[in-house]
């Protein structure tokens, strides 16, 4: 008996990746195979391959749609093919392995045709500059914290500011603070080349970007900054990308990553930057901040209602870290005017909107009024991605709503001198005592955040209040259905099984349409009846937009559409059965009669009921149990047998 491993993904992470491993379990069971499956889904990596199992393997199946690191096959027979054929032909790819059918992986770059072309669509500029700033934050964070914290517990008031004496542990606490800091260029540079060129860009990134915060190398006093490191880790990626592209003897090869590639690349970098690219980014820099500091009146309004808008229009997207990284680096050239102003900004959105839950809860969905809870807390710590689920789901009256609101609060603090000397938001910063005049921050995040939460309720129109029941006319007059079988779905912790996520109002034994879009239009009507959405029409756009992607008709007559959004108040899977079937553009050209519709909030995703997709993934690869569904003549019938899942 032969030992296989495999690892199984796909782009959304919902149903392949759980169907593919199944049926290469069950292959491997019936070759008589020890196979161990590896699955990459929305719920994170689950039964992840060791090290030990990697080195005694004979062989590993990658089945995704998605990248999957390769880094730790080196050496290994490896296939790397679809997630559908590791769903349609498990035993085939078994086999391949078995017969020596299979290329040796050798650390070159081996991405799928499908997931490069999936990638070149995505604007790789901002995915690889996203991959540096996630990495990033946490050190922005802990050195800013430490630094307030130092500042709030150990710092005496003089005649210069707050300042911490040489011989208390709290200067040790804040110079902890400062490494930290130190390390956020280089870290962003780092890994922006990592995302480039995997692995081997990690050290000319890091070295760049630490040679860019530094401007001893090239003769100035500031650095390049951040730019200079976004710069560094962009240049340090595509050159150790070239590198890795050149054809090299085969006994070379398993050296590459870890000694040439990185050696060649950082001095490739280092010298650009010493010699070309540093001082004149530096020079940039330093005009800026010159030119920053000298603002005055009108103009330094001006500046702080861009800086406002920037901060709130996204939410965390690329324009809230722009807007946010250049007050990182005022504050690093003893500018702390540009911060305190973005400090106001950052924590007006989720606040204001948590509030109007608050004011005016008509206007506002149920899962709306809960995620205002929460957004009280992500603003009172400096995270803007609080607005998100408001802004999804209403973006013409909420975003204009937050970026007036933070463009007030903005404005107020820059002309009350508001200081922020550590590089976060929101009022723990105040509290910890990193602000210089905080009477005036809270006064202008209060005022905007009364901006945002009276202009977004004034926007905004009621909610229809339906009920939780199912109402049927009959006669005239309106029936509950019976509570049997068709309970209110619990909280996400309480979700156990497939029917703590659906009930007999969900499930239809004899589903209309002729068509995928009637068959969708079915189902969403039965979500929508059972007031689990809060918009048809949007949920709609986001199963469309899913289905645009890649189809999500699986075969043997089987179809999971999916799709998460703002628009869906809780988890839920509307189930039905077409006795005709209808063409899926499913990849064994088999005609879906099987149909669940899973509907996830989007602030829910990869939560509990993601555990249950994949429960109902596998349980639908047993024959047997799809054969039991396609027989069963009444919604009663069906509601039993999902009970079975668990």
């Amino acid at each position: 008996m032969g030992k296989i491993l495999a690892v199984t993904a796909c782009p959304v992470g919902i149903a392949h990746t759980y169907m593919a491993s199944e049926n290469l379990q069950k292959a491997g069971e019936a070759l008589g195979v020890d196979i161990k499956v590896e699955t990459q889904g929305s719920i994170g990596v689950e039964n992840a391959l060791t090290d030990q199992e990697i080195a005694e393997a004979d062989g590993i199946i990658i089945a995704a749609d998605k990248e999957v690191s390769k880094e730790r096959f080196v050496g290994k027979k490896v296939i790397v093919t679809g997630v559908q054929e590791g769903i349609r032909q498990p035993e085939k790819l078994i086999k391949r392995i078995q017969n020596g059918d299979a290329p040796v992986y050798k650390a070159e770059l081996a991405t799928s045709q499908a997931s490069g072309e999936k990638q070149r669509k995505e604007n790789p500029i901002y995915r690889h500059l996203m991959n540096g700033v996630s990495y990033m934050v946490p050190f922005i964070v802990v050195g800013g914290l430490l630094i307030a914290l130092a500042l709030t517990l150990g710092g005496e008031q003089t005649p210069g500011g707050l300042v911490i004496p040489e011989d208390s542990i709290w200067k040790q606490v804040e110079s902890l603070g400062a490494t930290s800091f130190m390390f956020m260029i280089p870290i962003l540079a780092g890994f922006i080349a990592v995302s480039i060129a995997d692995r081997p860009g990690l050290v000319p990134g890091m070295i760049g970007g630490y040679i860019a915060a530094t401007g001893d190398f090239y003769g100035s006093e500031a650095g390049a900054g951040f730019i200079g490191g976004i710069l560094a880790g962009f240049l340090a990626g595509y050159v150790a990308l070239a590198i890795k592209k050149i054809k090299v003897p085969k006994s070379v090869q398993p050296v590459m990553p870890i000694i040439f590639i990185p050696i060649i690349s950082s001095v490739i970098i280092g010298l650009l930057f010493i010699y070309v690219i540093g001082a004149p980014v530096a020079q940039v820099f330093e005009s800026l901040t010159l030119w920053l500091a000298s603002m005055q009146g009108g103009s330094s309004i001006v500046l702080a209602l861009i800086l406002g808008a920037m901060i709130a229009v996204d939410m965390g997207g690329p324009f809230n870290k722009v807007a946010f990284l250049f007050g990182a680096a005022m504050i690093a050239e003893g500018n702390y005017s540009i911060m305190g102003p973005i400090a106001v900004a950052i924590c007006i959105p989720p606040l204001g909107l948590g509030l109007a839950t608050f004011i005016n809860k008509r206007k506002f969905s149920a899962t709306e009024r809960e995620a205002g809870k929460a957004s009280f807390t992500m603003g009172f710590f400096g995270i803007t991605e609080g607005a998100i689920p408001f802004a999804a789901q209403d973006p013409l009256r909420v975003i204009p709503s937050i970026v007036t609101g933070s463009m007030v609060g903005s404005v107020i603090a820059m002309m009350a001198n508001v200081g922020d000397r550590v590089a976060h938001g929101g009022p723990i910063v105040a509290v910890l005592g990193a602000v210089d005049n905080v009477l005036m921050f809270f006064v202008a995040a209060i005022i905007g955040v009364l901006v945002t939460a009276f202009m977004v309720t004034a926007l905004k129109k009621d909610v229809d209040a339906l009920p939780q029941t199912t109402s049927a006319s009959l006669n005239g007059t309106k029936q509950t259905q019976a509570p049997t079988k068709s309970k209110v779905t619990p909280s996400h912790s309480q979700v156990q099984k497939l029917t703590d996520i659906t009930n007999l109002q969900l499930i239809d034994s004899d589903l209309i349409g002729s068509t995928r879009d009637e068959v969708i239009t079915s189902l969403i009507n039965k979500l929508d009846e059972a007031d689990v959405l809060s918009s048809a029409d949007d949920f709609q756009k986001a199963i469309l937009r899913r289905e645009e992607q890649s189809s999500t008709g699986l075969g043997m007559n089987i179809a999971i559409p999916h799709g998460k959004s703002a628009a869906v108040k809780r988890p839920a899977i509307a189930f039905g059965i077409n006795r005709t079937g209808v063409n899926w553009q499913s990849p064994d050209g088999s005609e879906a009669k099987l149909i669940f519709m899973i509907a996830v909030p989007e602030e829910a995703a990869g939560d509990e009921h993601l555990k249950i997709l994949q429960m109902l993934s596998r349980k639908l690869m047993d024959e047997q149990f799809r054969e039991q569904l396609l027989a069963v003549t009444s919604a009663e019938e069906a509601y039993d047998l999902l009970d079975t899942i668990h």
